[in-house]
């Protein structure tokens, strides 16, 4: 009765210390908010057209820019290492697939052992008759046959972490869609600025053509002792500030043209571009959609989705480590001290099966840990996913914003011009009757030229919010 009684007591700690085993911290999980707004500040909502949905073929038709985003999708380097990092990802998921599947191995073993007479082992050795057939001294072994492994996935342990990594895997690639997107906007920015300096620059030269008459005429004028060599050198000033400034504008195009070299994978060589065709540019007309759309169209938000749920399979995984593990080890073979006895069967056949069944018990710190890391590797991934959604919605409100001020100030840019334009005619008259200082004629001309430039500017920002703001509803990948 007494050892009855001790049986049981004992039956009934082991199943206390196995419950204490399975138990796991309690954390509080934070989950992801997908709420995002009904539309965009100040643009009504319409769930019927979204520009981010074009393929970057139908938003872009300028052939030559065409040409360029091409060669870039083959030979960019950044684009190319994160095809890579796909590759490594895909890897991982082969890796963690085999990882739950059964290993089965193929060996042969030769070992020699000789072990003392008086020992256990040595006295039984001396003892056993195998007829005619004498055991070698020292006592050789010889073994062939396969081996098996298998960790049995009770509580989806690795099949959740295959999943992990495969959602890892898609999130690469949404991260390459993603670079691909911001390579072609810069692409695009790049080749537009290129355009507004060529036409800057064919600016400045019509201007220190026309300051060049100005000047001569200017020199006349002083010779005829109307005016004095302070005008003349006025205005020889202004066409050195002027050809000072063609200068800049051509190292900005040389630096340019280079910055769209590198984004393309190649060395520094002209660009091809028709700079006449800048004029006649107009931006896109852009369809933002509902906000929603963004979650299906931008790849950098999928790409977080795709991280925050790995990030929850992690928890998982990392859960399933305070619970038991059974794995079971199997061998079929053959075993014998002499090879000519190794196919002597069944006398020489080698079979094995054991299972193992363990669970930790004392001591989970290093497990709690791993724990604790993925809960907050996952509270990271909810933080992450919805700073995404934040930063997608505002760039696309802020870039709406701008196409719409950009537009009112290009307009009111070239009313600036025109009237400037005509003030360059009416000073040169007055200039040459008499009637107006030169300096008037030297601000005149000054302003204009500040004007046209802005103009271009503004021209130019507009086509760069254009790209910008299909960049930010997500276009630009397919």
């Amino acid at each position: 009765m007494l050892k009855k009684r001790i049986y049981q007591g004992l039956s009934a700690a082991a199943l206390a210390l196995a419950v204490g085993a399975c138990k796991t911290p309690t954390l509080v999980q934070k989950t992801e908010n997908r709420t995002i707004a009904g539309s965009y500040a100040g643009t009504p909502a319409d769930s019927t057209s979204n520009s981010g949905k074009l393929r970057w073929r139908e938003f872009f038709t300028d052939p030559n820019l065409v040409a360029l985003i091409d060669t870039a999708l083959v030979r960019n380097q950044e684009l190319n290492i994160t095809q890579q990092e796909i590759e490594i990802a895909r890897q991982e998921v082969r890796a963690r697939k085999g990882e739950y599947l059964p290993t089965v191995g193929i060996g042969a073993q030769a070992a020699a052992d000789r072990v003392g007479r008086y020992t256990l082992q040595g006295a039984t050795e001396e003892t056993v008759d195998i007829r005619e057939r004498r055991t070698p001294d020292p006592l050789t072994n010889f073994q062939v046959g396969a081996f098996a492994s298998w960790e049995v996935d009770i509580w989806h342990k690795l099949r959740n972490a295959k999943q992990a990594a495969n959602n890892r895997y898609l999130a690469s690639i949404e991260g390459r869609n993603f670079t691909v997107t911001n390579l072609v906007a810069e692409i695009a920015t790049s080749y537009y600025e290129l355009l507004a300096l060529d036409n800057q620059l064919a600016i400045l030269q019509q201007n220190i053509a026309i300051q060049r008459n100005a000047l001569n005429a200017v020199r006349l004028q002083k010779e005829a002792a109307r005016v004095t060599e302070l005008a003349v050198q006025r205005f020889e000033a202004q066409v050195q500030n002027t050809t000072a400034r063609q200068f800049q504008i051509q190292q900005r195009i040389v630096e340019t043209e280079n910055r769209i070299n590198f984004l393309v994978g190649r060395y520094p060589q002209p660009v091809q571009r028709n700079a006449q065709a800048f004029n006649d540019l107009l931006p896109k007309a852009v369809q933002t959609g509902v906000p929603a759309q963004l979650l299906q169209n931008r790849p950098d938000i999928r790409q977080a989705e795709q991280n925050l749920a790995a990030a929850k399979l992690d928890v998982t995984v990392a859960r399933a480590n305070f619970y038991p593990r059974l794995s079971i080890d199997a061998a079929a073979g053959f075993q014998a001290f002499r090879p000519d006895l190794l196919l002597n069967a069944p006398e020489s056949m080698l079979l094995t099966l054991a299972g193992n069944l363990a669970a930790p018990l004392i001591n989970k710190n290093g497990i709690k840990a791993l724990y604790y890391s993925a809960n907050a590797r996952q509270t990271q991934a909810v933080y992450d996913y919805e700073r995404t959604i934040l930063n997608a919605y505002i760039e696309v409100a802020n870039q709406m914003a701008n196409i719409s001020n950009l537009q009112n100030s290009y307009e009111a840019k070239a009313r600036e011009v025109q009237a400037l334009n005509q003030s360059i005619n009416i000073s040169n008259s007055l200039f040459n009757s008499a009637r107006a200082d030169y300096t008037e004629v030297l601000f005149t001309q000054r302003d204009a030229l500040e004007s046209k430039f802005d103009l271009i500017e503004t021209k130019m920002q507009q086509l760069n919010a254009s790209v910008n703001v299909y960049r930010a509803l997500g276009g630009g990948w397919q």
